[in-house]
């Protein structure tokens, strides 16, 4: 069985996607597949995001809670950060490690347990490429949902290393879901859902991101 085997949890659905269920293990190969670079790169996805003080913000596959981590601080304490990720084991691992202005629930991108216009900022962070291709769609209008009119979607995913170590890393940490690349995919679900892609850019070698806003309602 592969590396990539152990990490991902079988996907009750056809389409692919599936969880990560071994949180120690992941952390482990996220460390190696950044190159001692993942703070660094967090650090600017965070501020990519645009999150200040009281932002409620919402993290879309928080895994470990690495990133809702690095969010914190930013929010200050009137300020919250909300982790969902559909594995209990990662949903766990967050808990303990993070401080109180965060906070997680398990669940899926696809059917997101809040309120409409629940959050001013949404991030979601090489999370896209696990969910089942069939529910990419689902999830990406989810996450228009509970963006507040005038709201900002940050979503960083894999774009293909050229280097074939970080290459193979990538593929480990990915599985197979990876195809079509991620800026291909991205460059159709974000507006698809409603959303205006404001930038797009890279972050280190693996890490392609893109800044959507939620328009602000019209009146008639």
């Amino acid at each position: 069985m592969s590396r990539g085997k152990l990490l991902h949890s079988h996907s009750k659905h056809s389409d692919g996607g599936g969880a990560i269920n071994y949180p120690r293990g992941y952390e482990v190969l996220a460390e190696l597949g950044f190159a001692g670079r993942r703070r660094s790169v967090f650090t600017r996805l965070a501020a990519l995001s645009g999150a200040g003080p009281r932002h409620q913000i919402l993290d879309v596959g928080c895994g470990t809670g690495y990133l809702t981590r690095m969010l914190a601080p930013l929010v200050g304490p009137e300020g919250g950060v909300t982790g969902v990720d559909p594995s209990l084991p990662m949903i766990e691992h967050a808990r303990r490690r993070s401080p109180d202005n965060c906070s997680y629930q398990v669940g899926e991108g696809q059917a997101l347990p809040f309120p409409d216009a629940s959050f001013d900022i949404v991030v979601s962070s090489f999370a896209v490429h696990h969910m089942p291709v069939s529910a990419r769609g689902t999830a990406m209008r989810e996450i228009f949902r509970v963006l507040r009119p005038g709201g900002r979607l940050l979503i960083a995913e894999f774009r293909p290393p050229v280097n074939p170590l970080a290459a193979r890393l990538v593929g480990i940490l990915a599985g197979p879901a990876m195809r079509p690349t991620m800026p291909e995919l991205l460059a159709d679900l974000v507006p698809g859902a409603g959303l205006r892609i404001e930038s797009t850019g890279t972050v280190g070698p693996v890490l392609y991101y893109v800044n959507a806003v939620r328009p602000l309602e019209t009146r008639s």
